[in-house]
């Protein structure tokens, strides 16, 4: 999604008033304002209302988490650190936007809003890993970006609703999400390659 400064500077203004007025018009109008730009253009910019809204800002925010990532020194670290750090950014770069993004979850949960919540899910997913550096194209493609995509849900409901303001223990609850991906992933190969073998009358 391409995003232009007016825009940015909308989305950046917005979870603000979200956290306080929810994903409304009302929000939008006062964010409008905070950037220069007319309030009454609210209804104009996201008629699909709550929904666009929400959408807009997660992706807004990663592409905010790919740039700081992109200027980090990543490229000494091996890829579970990278995607690691990178998933480490976006919590760090919105840790003032907590209660927005609370609010925003609440109103995704919804019956009729689960397919977006997948959506925004799934676009983090691929976007933390197009930061880290993956370049698969073939079915490993999808499968990372599931098993990402179901820690980071799991990482970001934990981080919602953490009071602590430690945030190291979010990480630590991430890494935790992360070794066991790992564990899943090495023994779904191991399982693989025993069928494998037995298919091919090995071992």
């Amino acid at each position: 999604m391409r995003i232009g400064e007016e825009m940015a500077g909308v989305l950046e203004a917005l979870p603000g008033h979200a956290a306080f007025d929810g994903w409304n018009m009302t929000a939008l109008g006062r964010a409008l304002a905070d950037a220069g730009e007319a309030p009454e253009d609210a209804a104009l910019l996201f008629p699909g209302g709550a929904g666009e809204m929400i959408e807009a800002f997660f992706a807004w925010s990663f592409v905010r988490m790919e740039t700081a990532a992109a200027q980090a020194d990543l490229a000494a670290y091996r890829t579970p650190a990278r995607v690691r750090a990178v998933a480490a950014i976006w919590f760090e770069q919105n840790a003032g936007n907590k209660e927005a993004v609370r609010r925003a979850l609440s109103w995704l949960s919804l019956p009729g809003n689960l397919l977006r919540g997948l959506r925004i899910n799934a676009g983090m997913a691929d976007a933390v890993w197009h930061a880290a550096g993956d370049k698969s194209a073939d079915f490993n493609w999808y499968t990372k970006r599931g098993l990402l995509a179901a820690v980071l849900a799991a990482t970001m409901l934990y981080w919602v609703h953490d009071r602590s303001g430690d945030e190291e223990a979010v990480l630590w609850f991430l890494d935790r999400r992360l070794a066991d991906v790992a564990w899943a992933g090495g023994l779904r190969k191991r399982v693989a390659g025993r069928l494998r073998g037995r298919r091919f009358g090995v071992g």
